[in-house]
């Protein structure tokens, strides 16, 4: 008997999915199991398995098409089965096309067109007008209608019509000394992708829910700096600044629960786990893959997990385990050269971290006036969580271990 495949939620967020690819067509023979598509989630390009046997007797969804969850997709049954009931009782999905908008030329009005583009009959007889006047109306096809005249009690004489061809020959020297804008207008739209759509949902629930408030410091990363090369010459991975973020962060994070938290409505979860979610950029967007346990993890082991997640996150293989789970998140725009910033709270997180650049400047240390190396930190938080002064005492304690890193090990 024919059936319809649907498509299956895929994460616990997913509210529709593009199929980008069928790796199948009509007359093909399935089994359950078998990989049918490739579909675009709002997280990543997954797999979609089939679990019905039999033939595909139709492609419902054309490639590069999004439909919501539950939608029919295809048809799988027997050869020469009748399935026409099936496609009348199938909601309609609507398919949409491509198209171009061609650039509208709008032309340039003057007062001699428009007085040379009015053809009214000149033969009302109401019009007071001289016959010379008249005729040289006809023959020039001017409306005596549109014309004030000066002659007696109003009427349009020879002179009128006249001072008419005067007007028009300066409006008409006057349009060819206008300069023209050179070029066209045109523009491109791009369909948005699932990935955006669900970025743009969820940040625009966070801001919009949780009332953010921000707290700044600059650190010194002078000793960090040392340490960071001192680890890369025995690391057998190449350890980034921000892997060292990322173990500063679980440390003080175990010292702070009450920024490890979330905000449930009715009540406030303090997490005993610490599992930190690093924002990866990523073509259509940004996808925040979580390092579980992070205060456990040693910051080499930080450095390999966080490298994995960057080549999966680009390929578009990250599974839903990946991105799940976090309870605190890092942004880092340094390695872009990005000063300062704020970021927004990625949910159901109550805190998120945003982090600039390391850089160069002047400072004094001991009364001295000497190079540093200098990075500011914004800590973005939940008030309905998180006070000043807890964001404050946390902030001085990742300080404190940014600048001292050997105190992470204490």
């Amino acid at each position: 008997m024919a059936e319809l495949i649907t498509l299956p939620k895929m994460s616990d967020t997913m509210t529709e999915g593009v199929i980008v690819r069928w790796n199948v067509k009509v007359g093909d023979t399935v089994k359950s199991g078998d990989i049918i598509a490739e579909v675009e989630t709002d997280k990543a390009t997954m797999d979609m398995e089939v679990y019905s046997k039999g033939t595909i007797l139709q492609l419902i969804v054309a490639e590069g098409q999004a439909v919501p969850v539950d939608s029919p997709v295809a048809i799988v049954g027997a050869v020469g089965e009748d399935f026409s009931s099936l496609l009348t009782a199938k909601p309609s999905v609507k398919i949409e096309s491509n198209s171009t908008v061609q650039p509208v030329e709008q032309p340039i009005i003057t007062e001699a067109a428009s007085i040379n583009t009015i053809a009214v009959s000149s033969n009302d007889d109401r019009v007071k007008a001289s016959p010379l006047a008249k005729k040289i109306a006809a023959e020039k096809h001017i409306d005596l209608n549109a014309i004030n005249g000066s002659g007696e009690n109003g009427r349009i004489v020879k002179r009128d019509l006249e001072n008419l061809d005067a007007i028009a020959a300066k409006s008409e020297s006057a349009a060819t000394n206008i300069p023209q804008n050179i070029g066209e207008e045109s523009y491109t739209e791009v369909a948005v992708s699932q990935m955006r759509k669900t970025i743009a949902a969820r940040l625009s629930e966070s801001k919009f829910t949780a009332p953010h408030f921000y707290l700044s410091v600059e650190i010194n990363m002078d000793k960090a700096t040392a340490a960071r090369e001192s680890m890369n010459l025995i690391s057998d991975v190449k350890i980034s600044m921000n892997d060292i973020v990322i173990k500063a962060v679980a440390s003080s994070l175990r010292k702070h629960p009450n920024i490890n938290s979330s905000w449930l409505n009715t009540k406030i979860r303090y997490n005993n786990h610490i599992h930190i979610g690093v924002a990866m950029a990523v073509e259509d967007g940004l996808l925040v893959p979580v390092v579980k346990f992070a205060d456990n993890k040693s910051i080499s082991q930080i450095s390999k997990e966080v490298k994995a997640f960057g080549v999966k996150a680009k390929e578009k293989k990250l599974q839903p385990q990946d991105w799940a789970g976090n309870t605190f998140t890092i942004s880092n725009l340094g390695m872009y050269g990005i000063d300062e910033f704020t970021a927004i709270i990625n949910p159901p997180d109550a805190c998120i971290l945003a982090v600039g650049t390391v850089k160069d400047i002047v400072g004094v240390a001991n009364g001295e006036i000497k190079a540093t190396k200098s990075m500011k930190v914004t800590l973005s938080c939940d008030h309905r969580v998180v006070d000043g002064t807890m964001g404050a005492e946390f902030l001085r304690t990742l300080k404190t271990y940014l600048e001292d890193p050997i105190k992470i090990l204490v």
